[in-house]
């Protein structure tokens, strides 16, 4: 009774909801900090990896599945978004979209680079351009790997856990719950700019915040975060692998040079992105027309006694 009482009243009190994920948060963040400090501590690049992956983990994938699984009494998983996509076919569509989108994510990312603010607002930016700098320190360090075994921890560490974690955190979390109260193309928006700015790292918030748009949409569209999971351990993997190969010798690319290219390619790539969006759109209303229209059937031949329960034929896999 009094657990009844308690999600009563956290459905009915947004800000008791938003407190009780803050609290999670703080506690588990604490907690990865502390162990995070214990083995960077230890030095080496290990443990700064190690570190990384578990402060990941605490931030971003413990407090959604320990809030969800406080708030709701069953199937908090699916609720959390990792259901059964509507089609496998939106899997690959969002893994490719990566690569389609590219021109416009790089040409965000040099327009977002010549950004100075300049004059009054000089000293923010310096500051600005200082923590990018120590960001870009770190991420290189971590990426400076050649060795398999390297790659292999670099794919766990700044692909896998980054891309579940925050995936659980930005769009299983803040964009269902945003979605639930405003139109959901302006949650969608909101959710991927705050997932650019908690990055802290504003000399690439243009391009991070039109990935958090895609991922977003595609998580939207096939209502599953696998999808958004993959294009975000795609979009990780890819600079992975490429810095790996590249510290190799196997490729003679700058990486972390973003070249200009031509904008007939840039037009031609966003063309092409918003194309899919929509076309991936209309395609999912029209999956769940028809999943609709079984399960009314279902819902009929059951109350004639010739099928089994409508929950039996509707409901997915955990």
């Amino acid at each position: 009774m009094n657990d009844n009482l308690f999600l009563d009243n956290l459905k009915q009190s947004t800000g008791m909801r938003v407190f009780l994920y803050l609290v999670i948060l703080l506690i588990s963040s604490l907690i990865g900090v502390a162990i995070t400090a214990a083995m960077m501590l230890s030095g080496g690049d290990l443990g700064l990896k190690l570190g990384q992956g578990l402060s990941s983990i605490m931030m971003f994938v413990v407090p959604p599945i320990v809030y969800y699984f406080i708030t709701r009494k069953k199937h908090q998983m699916q609720a959390l978004g990792l259901r059964k996509t509507l089609s496998p076919w939106l899997l690959l569509v969002g893994a490719a979209l990566m690569f389609i989108s590219l021109p416009v994510t790089d040409q965000l990312g040099l327009w977002n680079e010549n950004m100075h603010l300049g004059g009054a607002l000089q000293f923010l930016d310096d500051l600005m351009k200082n923590m990018e700098d120590a960001a870009a320190e770190v991420t290189e360090r971590m990426l400076n790997v050649d060795t398999f075994g390297g790659l292999l921890l670099n794919l766990l560490v700044i692909a896998l856990i980054a891309a579940v974690g925050e995936e659980l955190t930005f769009r299983g979390v803040l964009q269902q719950s945003l979605t639930r109260r405003m139109n959901p193309h302006v949650a969608i928006c909101l959710s991927a700019a705050i997932f650019s700015f908690i990055h802290f790292q504003f000399y690439g918030f243009l391009p991070r915040m039109f990935l958090g748009l895609l991922l977003g949409y595609l998580f939207y569209i096939s209502d599953s975060l696998w999808t958004s999971i993959l294009m975000h351990f795609v979009n990780n993997g890819t600079a992975v692998v490429l810095h790996y190969l590249s510290n190799k010798g196997i490729i003679d690319v700058d990486v972390d040079h973003i070249a200009s290219l031509p904008m007939g390619y840039v037009a031609a790539s966003a063309v092409a992105t918003i194309a899919i969006i929509v076309l991936c759109w209309r395609k999912s209303k029209e999956l769940v027309q028809e999943d609709e229209g079984h399960q009314r059937l279902d819902a009929v031949e059951d109350h004639d006694g010739t099928r089994g329960s409508l929950t039996e034929h509707t409901q997915g896999p955990l």
